[in-house]
């Protein structure tokens, strides 16, 4: 038990001092451990995946999309648990928002809305919308608990400036993206898909600080994903069930409204969470 407990301690002693590499580790950890489940998943249930279709029915969509990140999020909240960081994961976030960050939240509320208007819903049964809204949850859930969740934790006990956070923070979001290429998407695409990512990671950023919660962030995230897929009928692409062309081209100039709000919050975002009060609550939650 001794030897167990100080092994244990020696693993969180060494996470718990934070830094962007470590930050970067686990992301690449993430990502790997990621599209090796992909492999898994693909090799055991390829037969009930569609590649022409991915949301042709729910068997595709779960086992196609859902499933690998399913099992790759399982990974993550053991190794979450493991280090004893829900308490501060989970809490209130250690430093305030400002009023001007709910804009952020309005970017992204705001397009999930022209989508759901967009969506031909007709197109879709209710087991493919309810096993799309999963997958959401599932993408919601794993992305924002590796970067805005353990990414930013990371960050924040390295002892750099909430600039310097959420700036790193969102270029790992967007390096989690990059690992697209693999699947065989045009390397431009995964370059554009690359840049979004780092403006979205840093409305996710801001819609976390000012809401107080990664709850929250999780839950915006989560909406993004299916309401974009099922409006355009496919995963970065205009599928044959894509909804309304009109809409959809405005809910599409969002995309760039983060990029270039991403590149203002830079220069907007101020203060610094002190490393001792970063790993407060994860010291009490060890000592418990």
């Amino acid at each position: 038990m001794t030897e167990h407990a100080e092994q244990g301690s020696v693993w969180r002693r060494f996470w718990n001092r934070g830094g962007w590499w470590r930050a970067l580790l686990i992301t690449v950890v993430y990502a790997i451990v990621y599209q090796l489940m992909g492999l898994l998943v693909g090799a055991l249930f390829g037969g009930l995946i569609d590649q022409d279709a991915p949301f042709g029915d729910p068997a595709g969509i779960f086992f196609g999309v859902a499933l690998p990140i399913v099992l790759a999020a399982a990974l993550l909240t053991v190794f979450v648990w493991s280090v004893g960081w829900w308490p501060s994961l989970l809490g209130r976030q250690p430093i305030a928002g400002r009023p001007w960050m709910w804009l952020a939240v309005a970017l992204v509320v705001i397009p999930i809305v022209i989508r759901l208007f967009a969506t031909n819903w007709s197109a879709y049964s209710i087991a493919v919308v309810l096993t799309t809204l999963f997958m959401g949850l599932c993408v919601g859930y794993a992305e924002e608990l590796i970067t805005r969740g353990v990414g930013v934790n990371l960050l924040r006990k390295g002892g750099y400036s909430e600039r310097v956070v959420m700036l790193l923070s969102s270029l790992l979001f967007g390096l989690l993206h990059s690992t697209n290429v693999l699947s065989g998407q045009p390397v431009v695409n995964v370059a554009i898909t690359v840049v979004y990512a780092f403006g979205f990671g840093a409305m996710m950023y801001l819609s976390m600080r000012v809401t107080g919660s990664l709850v929250y962030a999780m839950l915006l995230h989560a909406a993004t994903d299916p309401t974009t897929f099922l409006a355009t009928g496919g995963i970065d692409a205009h599928g044959a069930a894509g909804g309304s062309d009109g809409l959809l081209s405005i809910a599409g100039l969002f995309n760039y409204a983060y990029i270039l709000f991403a590149i203002v919050a830079i220069f907007l975002v101020k203060g610094r969470v002190r490393p001792k009060l970063a790993a407060t609550a994860d010291e009490a939650a060890e000592l418990g």
